[in-house]
């Protein structure tokens, strides 16, 4: 069955006689927009528009599509306009993967969302696992990479760096490495992989580096106790551990080998009807979350 955002599409290009205009009205990558015209092209098996460098034509299928177009597009802005409601009366169900890091830090943003739109239900699934979002029934992720399946967008929220930290307990017993061999003779405290299975690599600039631990988790906040406990190193979020390096429950070691930068995301599929209560949602931590996610050195 044909969906109603191909056929907007569609619609807009044969409007704008232009994949880059129909793009710019429709705020999508071009990218997007032609891929979605290939693809309706090969979902009915035929040519659609004829195009050159410097026209666009419609086939005779085109023309015919065209015209029930234009009626289902119709049919689906008056139903949306039937059950939009006013901004202070959005309402309606919002499925949101957040890692477990980012929802500790980001709880304050969630209670004033659920305030100013009472109505709106937020559904919040907590894990450090990438998560499908079509599969997973997920309407936004906020995740710590950029690495998307086609049809996603993302949208980057702030900076984010992993470090290695101990205890200074810990580097009292078992002294504090210098390079990246040294770590060979250290206690390491270890992430999961997707499949849960143990991590036995760092990455280090362009290469990794072989670590070995007898604690592994997928818990960020675990990992960082048991780290202020003494039991190991961890290269952890530096937001996560910053009240902790303030207060010299741990110090940071090999700050230039294992300083890993990246970057949180907003992650949705891209789509040109967006229920409101998701565009809300999404405005909102577009919004209000780089600050909370920030952290102290980045603020100041």
């Amino acid at each position: 069955m044909l969906d109603t955002e191909e056929l907007l599409v569609f619609s807009r290009i044969v409007a704008t006689q232009s994949l880059a205009r129909a793009a710019l009205e429709l705020r999508l990558p071009r990218a997007t927009v032609s891929r979605r015209l290939s693809g309706l092209e090969a979902k009915l098996g035929v040519r659609l528009l004829r195009r050159t460098t410097r026209s666009m034509a419609l086939t005779d299928a085109g023309r015919e599509l065209l015209r029930h177009a234009h009626a289902v597009v119709d049919a689906a802005i008056a139903a949306e306009a039937s059950v939009r409601r006013r901004e202070d009366d959005i309402r309606g169900d919002v499925r949101v993967s957040i890692s477990r890091a980012s929802a500790t830090a980001l709880a304050n943003v969630l209670a004033d969302f659920n305030v100013a739109h009472p109505a709106v239900r937020l559904l919040v699934h907590v894990s450090d696992r990438s998560v499908d979002l079509q599969r997973d029934d997920i309407d936004v992720a906020i995740r710590g990479s950029a690495k998307i399946a086609p049809g996603l967008v993302a949208r980057r929220l702030t900076p984010a760096r992993l470090v290695a930290a101990a205890a200074p307990s810990y580097l009292a017993r078992n002294g504090t490495p210098t390079s990246l061999r040294d770590l060979k003779e250290h206690h390491c405290l270890l992430g999961l992989d997707e499949r849960m299975k143990p991590r036995t690599h760092w990455p280090a600039g362009k290469r990794k580096v072989t670590v070995r631990g007898m604690v592994h988790s997928d818990d960020p906040h675990l990992l960082t106790q048991l780290c202020v406990r003494g039991l190991g190193i961890a290269l952890l979020p530096d937001r996560l551990i910053d009240e902790h390096i303030r207060r010299g429950d741990l110090v940071i070691v090999l700050a230039e080998q294992l300083r890993v930068e990246g970057a949180i995301f907003l992650v949705y599929a891209e789509r040109t009807l967006m229920p409101p209560q998701l565009r809300a949602f999404v405005d909102w931590i577009r919004a209000r979350a780089p600050a909370v996610l920030r952290t102290r050195a980045e603020s100041a």
